[in-house]
């Protein structure tokens, strides 16, 4: 089946910046993509560069197997938004903003929105601009999975909820993805949200992506090794995914454990200690 979406080889410059180097991942249907790096890694000028707001200076995005240039407006409806900040009509009440969507989505599902405002325990009558950030990200969430998308992208759409909350919003999204057909871009600083539904990690570090793979197979086949540079410069350069150097010790990524050499030191692995040496590591 095509990928919902294909990222290859994008890059992007401002001026003498070059904020993406080659960059390339996709989303299958089915999936949960976690989208890690540190500010100022890339990940929100990628979701630009992907939605088409931003032009890019190479490489190509297919959404739906389309360039995601293509101005079909049945595709755009395909594809739920949702940034750190809203992008809602403030001065609207709830109720005002379902008739809104009503008229702009063929695809608009009133009842599934109506359960999910009421799940989410957010006032039908009050004006958005009273919201506070946790009840606004609650909101955006609600409009880009009550229009039936088969592809969502989310930078940062946990940020400001309450870890109930956020269990909510992640039982929303693994049921959404559940059909087999949809999938979802997820960028998140929580890792432990990441960590709980993602099945594909994408790590990126200063426009470069370190990282690429099924979630399953980091933790079946990669490993944290504790060694001498001695012992670094034995190992087969294309299993070194990252190291970091400590005082007395070197941190490495590597993606085969079997590679290693027999009673090599290995560090049990957590998805924050992943994230942490990759975004932390060394060229």
């Amino acid at each position: 089946m095509t990928n919902l979406l294909e990222v290859r080889n994008i890059a992007k410059s401002f001026g003498q910046n070059e904020v993406l180097k080659d960059v390339s991942f996709h989303v299958p249907p089915g999936s949960i993509v976690g989208f890690i790096g540190d500010n100022g890694a890339g990940k929100s000028t990628t979701f630009k560069a992907v939605l088409g707001l931003i032009s890019r200076d190479s490489g190509t995005v297919e959404i739906f197997g389309e360039d995601n240039l293509n101005k079909n407006a049945t595709i755009k409806e395909d594809i739920g938004v949702v940034f750190d900040a809203i992008n809602l009509p403030v001065s609207l009440t709830i109720k005002q903003l379902n008739k809104v969507f009503k008229s702009l989505f063929n695809s608009w599902d009133e009842a599934d929105f109506y359960r999910l405002i009421r799940s989410f325990s957010l006032p039908e009558d009050k004006k958005i601009h009273t919201f506070s950030r946790g009840m606004s990200m609650k909101l955006s969430l609600a409009v880009a999975l009550s229009h039936r998308a088969k592809l969502l992208l989310l930078d940062e759409a946990t940020g400001g909820l309450d870890p109930s909350s956020r269990e909510q919003i992640l039982d929303e999204l693994k049921a959404f993805v559940s059909d087999g057909n949809s999938g979802i871009l997820l960028s998140s600083h929580i890792i432990s949200d990441v960590e709980k539904i993602a099945s594909h990690l994408v790590v990126i570090k200063n426009g470069e992506v370190l990282l690429n793979e099924e979630k399953e197979k980091v933790f079946r086949e990669y490993a944290i090794a504790v060694m001498n540079e001695e012992q670094l410069n034995l190992l087969p350069e294309d299993i070194v995914v990252a190291k970091r150097t400590y005082d007395k010790s070197i941190r490495v990524l590597v993606s085969d454990k079997h590679q290693l050499p027999d009673r090599t030191l290995t560090e049990p692995m957590s998805m924050e200690e992943l994230s942490v040496l990759l975004t932390r590591s060394e060229r």
